[in-house]
């Protein structure tokens, strides 16, 4: 996530309790323990980051068979297997990925790994400077065409306006073809309430959104089928799908298309 700029290992990291929960390595004595006091507040948080992680894998996938070659992941978190690029290259060896983030270990991760791919652009930056983003990004891509814009896990950092207007930001500097993907999750209920507050008196504000917040991030762009949807059930081109077992949680995901 990209709301943490200084590297301190005895201050929780957003990127860092996110790894843990999906089982990686690269955290800290002070993550692991808020992500323990998350979980034991709400079971179901490392479950939707897996969900997450797999939504994410299944629509990168289908949009490199759509032809995109071009993928921006905003607030990517630390790499994790498969990561976007993996995704992306299993189907277009030749694809590029702007990764951006402003947590020191991310970068650092990042720096590592893919410092002397050329189909890598790593960038350092706050997701709210979109000017800035966008410049940087571009020294990587060629935005005048389709690109994959994905902000997974990232808009409930934000307040709904500020998530709308960001979004918007964005999307106004992406060629027409280009995919959004958005993905938050949604909760219900006293778990979720205690989860909300609790997170937020740790590494970042976590702001509870509603399905009607989640689909107005949208705007006027074009929803792809099958819609919104939980994470579990989405597939790509599929206009109805079976809808999953009622639960106190949700991982709301959506992909549109830019006009």
């Amino acid at each position: 996530m990209p709301l943490v700029a200084d590297f301190d290992p005895e201050k929780p990291s957003i990127a860092r309790v996110y790894d843990y929960f999906l089982g990686g390595t690269d955290n800290f004595a002070a993550d692991q323990e808020l992500a323990r006091q998350l979980v034991a507040i709400f079971p179901p948080i490392p479950l939707a980051a897996r969900e997450n992680k797999e939504f994410l894998d299944r629509v990168i996938t289908w949009a490199a068979k759509e032809g995109i070659d071009q993928f921006i992941d905003l607030g990517c978190g630390i790499p994790t297997i498969p990561s976007t690029h993996a995704s992306a290259r299993a189907v277009l060896p030749g694809a590029r990925v702007a990764y951006v983030d402003n947590d020191p270990i991310v970068i650092g991760h990042l720096d590592a790994s893919l410092a002397s791919d050329p189909g890598a652009t790593i960038v350092d930056g706050d997701v709210r400077e979109v000017d800035t983003i966008v410049t940087a990004v571009s020294g990587g891509l060629d935005l005048s065409r389709p690109a994959c814009l994905i902000m997974a896990a990232l808009l409930h950092f934000f307040e709904a306006s500020a998530g709308r207007d960001l979004v918007a930001r964005y999307v106004a500097a992406l060629a027409p073809g280009s995919l959004v993907v958005l993905a938050v999750g949604l909760g219900n209920g006293g778990e979720s309430d205690r989860f909300f507050s609790m997170y937020s008196t740790g590494p970042a504000r976590l702001y509870k959104h509603s399905a009607a917040d989640f689909a107005s991030y949208f705007g006027n762009l074009e929803l792809l089928p099958p819609g919104l949807a939980d994470a579990r059930v989405w597939r790509p081109g599929q206009a109805t799908v079976a809808a999953p077992p009622r639960r106190d949680f949700e991982v709301a995901v959506g992909v549109a298309r830019v006009g």
